[in-house]
């Protein structure tokens, strides 16, 4: 069984995008879509990345812990499920990784009519896992419905 256990913040400033050479972390270009499905309990994304893309089935949030499953899919099926299958808007952002001591965060650039949102989550090993907050780390999202991608399809940044 595939559990997903994650933490969600608001970012608070740009300190995240340098490393410590001074040069700017670099993105992958992510747009995603969601096939709707019967109550709002389980998420089927479609997400198109630059050189691949994946079906991801996530099961409903338990604390900070979630069922998930990932499959590669080719490419051109994406591209048609994303423009037949899924609700619009799609979900297009920029998506960083950052290495802070032992764990690695994900900060998503959102785009089109989620801009100007910037958020950071981290994967844990265990709900238990204690997480040292990096200073450009500000509110704790995690468990907000509104800050799900699913929720940003149906009331987008641009509407709060």
């Amino acid at each position: 069984m595939a559990v997903e256990i994650e933490r969600k913040f608001l970012v608070t400033s740009d300190d995240w995008r340098w490393r410590a050479d001074g040069t700017e972390l670099e993105a992958e270009v992510f747009k995603q879509g969601y096939i709707p499905t019967a109550g709002e309990a389980c998420a089927v994304r479609i997400r198109r990345l630059t050189q691949r893309a994946l079906l991801t089935i996530k099961g409903p949030v338990q604390g900070i812990s979630r069922l998930e499953y990932e499959y590669e899919i080719p490419v051109s099926d994406a591209e048609q499920m994303l423009q037949q299958l899924c609700a619009a808007p799609l979900i297009e952002k920029k998506r960083y990784r950052r290495q802070e001591g032992e764990l690695v965060w994900e900060i998503d650039v959102f785009e089109g009519l989620n801009l100007g949102l910037v958020v950071a989550e981290v994967e844990l090993a265990s709900e238990n896992v204690a997480v040292d907050l990096p200073p450009w780390i500000g509110q704790e999202v995690t468990g907000d419905p509104k800050y799900y991608n699913q929720s940003l399809v149906n009331y987008p940044y641009c509407q709060w």
